[in-house]
């Protein structure tokens, strides 16, 4: 039981790495700089970092976002600048060990029980562990992976085709047939008025982990027939996989995975409409339950 307890809490353990992460950073960073930055300076093994949670998510990530969410609400962390992460001058000059960490956590957990009283603060833990920060990722993710994942493989290719083209690919074609090696299109994409380059892509519709050989066999087939290739796919990469994409002395591959692709259609607003959504402000209401509880 008290092995449980800890694991839902766990992500409190990356706040002072976070902090630190985006100091190394200059102040601010995209969400994948920052989470490369502290695998990197905590030498996270890989069995970390390509664990997922039951929706297909890093479990890694998932957990330095809502680190990140909780030094937003404590303002450590800017939340104004979209895709951007962004250190405040409070958390330019703040250092977090593991247990400020956690009281910064229970104290927040305090006031989300207090503004949701349906809630226990078992079940807000609980919650946070296995779902996304609403700030950080968009609500209609998994529904969106829930369309990707149950369309049949040549649709996937299909609408993979599409989204290439709406981000400027021309000539795309998807080839079909299992005498390709692999190879399910290709297209073209100018690079500048002088330079274009042909690029073929591999289309992997499933939950799970796309492996290093499957990106290996991907290249060798590669050969002699394009200067680059990409991987799309509704599951994730091994780390192995990253490292076998960007290897020195071989064609690049570019590896988009399930979370990348789900902002690729976004971006484009490709099969999914804009919501506007109002969320509570804590900070503002915060001086006024901790004037309440001191009240009581």
């Amino acid at each position: 039981m008290a092995k449980k307890k800890e694991r839902q809490a766990e992500f409190t353990k990356w706040f002072g790495p976070l902090l630190d992460a985006l100091r190394d950073l200059g102040g601010s960073g995209r969400p994948k700089e920052v989470t490369d930055r502290i695998a990197k300076n905590l030498k996270l093994p890989d069995s970390v970092l390509e664990e997922v949670l039951k929706s297909g998510t890093p479990r890694f990530a998932n957990q330095v976002a809502w680190a990140r969410q909780y030094l937003v609400w404590e303002g450590l962390l800017d939340e104004n600048t979209r895709g951007i992460w962004t250190l405040s001058e409070k958390g330019r000059e703040t250092q977090l060990d593991a247990e400020q960490g956690r009281l910064l956590f229970l104290k927040w957990v305090e006031i989300h029980q207090k503004a949701r009283k349906d809630k226990s603060k078992v079940e807000i833990i609980k919650e946070q562990e296995e779902e996304e920060p609403e700030t950080i990722e968009h609500s209609l993710v998994p529904s969106l992976m829930d369309v990707l994942q149950s369309i049949s493989p040549k649709g996937f290719e299909n609408i993979c085709k599409r989204l290439l083209r709406e981000h400027g690919f021309e000539n795309v074609e998807v080839t079909g047939g299992s005498h390709d090696g692999g190879i399910d299109g290709y297209g073209t994409l100018e690079l500048n008025p002088f330079v274009t380059i042909k690029v073929l892509f591999q289309c992997k519709r499933y939950k799970g982990t796309v492996s290093r050989a499957q990106v290996g066999d991907f290249r060798n087939a590669m050969f002699g027939r394009a200067e680059k290739g990409i991987i799309l796919t509704t599951g994730t990469f091994s780390e192995d996989a990253k490292r076998e994409a960007s290897r020195d002395g071989a064609p690049p591959v570019e590896l988009i995975d399930g979370q990348k692709l789900v902002q690729l259609f976004e971006a484009k607003q490709l099969g999914v409409k804009p919501k506007i959504v109002y969320d509570v402000d804590l900070k503002f209401f915060e001086p006024y339950m901790e004037n309440n509880m001191q009240k009581n």
